[in-house]
């Protein structure tokens, strides 16, 4: 069975433009649960666009099923994650002026100092996960600095041209997936996904989880939250 993890980094945008408290992003993670969601996502970032410390204190407290924190490898979000315990921790890279995460980690480029930032968090019983380029050699190196499990970057096979461009990036994928699986690694999977390309998405070996923020949320606007998460549970075959 393939987790759906919601996440509701979304309504907290829609809170943070006008200032106040609504919509509740934490509200928003119990309406997920209680139409089905297997768990909840979201992003700390450096700059507080969103989701604030607040909300994931809050969430630690009511979330049921799984709280995963979104978040970049700094001394900052390493005492912030060992003080709340979320289930499971995906690192993450990190730039002010991007609207959205652009790319998987460069785990490459930060192999030295991960093991010991790894260790730290998976000591306090926390999943580590690294949200992943689809280049075998950081599918390796994700395992050499010890994490539980690498979250494919799936932005490019969604906004692919139907054809030779997507198949191309499907097959990057799916050689991702597979390599993961050979290495020991769990195998979660996220960015840009939606209605139209989850189902496809469902079909890479090992996939245990994927994360759903920005299309989940803005079909809720339409059809309501409990709806949207149902239909994405039936695109992953539910």
């Amino acid at each position: 069975m393939i987790r759906l993890s919601v996440n509701v980094d979304k309504v907290a945008t829609l809170r943070q433009s006008r200032g106040g408290d609504e919509p509740d992003p934490v509200a928003a993670a119990v309406m997920c649960e209680n139409a089905g969601a297997d768990g909840i996502t979201v992003h700390l970032r450096g700059d507080r666009r969103h989701i604030q410390e607040r909300d994931v204190r809050l969430l630690r407290e009511v979330v049921h099923t799984e709280l995963n924190l979104e978040m970049a490898a700094t001394e900052e979000m390493l005492r912030f994650a060992l003080e709340v315990r979320p289930d499971q921790c995906t690192l993450v890279p990190e730039r002010t002026e991007e609207l959205t995460t652009e790319d998987g980690l460069d785990v490459l480029a930060v192999r030295e100092e991960l093991p010991g930032y790894i260790r730290r968090l998976k000591e306090a019983g926390i999943r580590v996960s690294i949200f992943s380029r689809l280049d075998p050699e950081q599918i390796e190196a994700a395992a050499e600095v010890g994490a539980d499990r690498v979250e494919l970057f799936t932005g490019p096979y969604a906004h692919a041209r139907p054809g030779e461009e997507q198949e191309r990036e499907f097959g990057r994928l799916l050689e991702a997936a597979e390599l993961a699986g050979k290495l020991g690694l769990g195998l979660n999977a996220g960015h840009d996904l939606n209605l139209r390309n989850l189902p496809r998405v469902a079909t890479l070996p090992g996939l245990l989880e994927v994360s759903i923020g920005h299309a989940l949320i803005s079909y809720a606007v339409f059809v309501g939250l409990e709806r949207a998460v149902k239909e994405y549970l039936r695109a992953l075959g539910r």
